[in-house]
């Protein structure tokens, strides 16, 4: 369906949240260290929405917001567990958390550190993280 890609499915960790995402097995993983980030040791990639369906419990998730209310910080509201989120720097696509796949179908993970402290200069200065998604 997706040249190149391979289907990770994933959830939260009490598993009324679940999740497809079509990315690559290599995955390209943002370390943040803005507040929230640093705070929910939140590491994720990027896709675009096209590429993530969420398979099961929609009606399970909550969402926070500060500053801007850009970012959708969505988490389970049984077990607190953030599996994906609308990123601030791609809110027409999701950040998926590696650690929340199911085992089997990553091969690499590249981990990425990315200065939120100064997000605006970070993303502007970065090359990539805006097309990321893009389909």
């Amino acid at each position: 369906e997706h040249r190149g890609l391979v289907k990770h499915t994933g959830g939260c960790h009490c598993g009324a949240v679940r999740f497809e995402v079509w990315a690559s097995p290599d995955l390209h993983v943002f370390n943040c260290n803005c507040s929230i980030c640093t705070k929910k040791q939140n590491r994720h990639f990027i896709v675009p929405a096209s590429r993530f369906k969420l398979l099961q419990g929609a009606d399970n998730l909550t969402t926070y917001t500060f500053n801007t209310h850009r970012a959708q910080h969505t988490f389970c509201k049984t077990c607190g567990v953030q599996s994906f989120y609308t990123p601030r720097s791609n809110p027409d696509g999701y950040g998926i958390a590696p650690h929340c796949l199911d085992d089997g179908t990553v091969q690499t993970i590249i981990t990425e550190d990315i200065n939120g402290k100064e997000w605006e200069k970070a993303v502007g200065e970065h090359k990539t993280i805006r097309d990321m998604s893009k389909p």
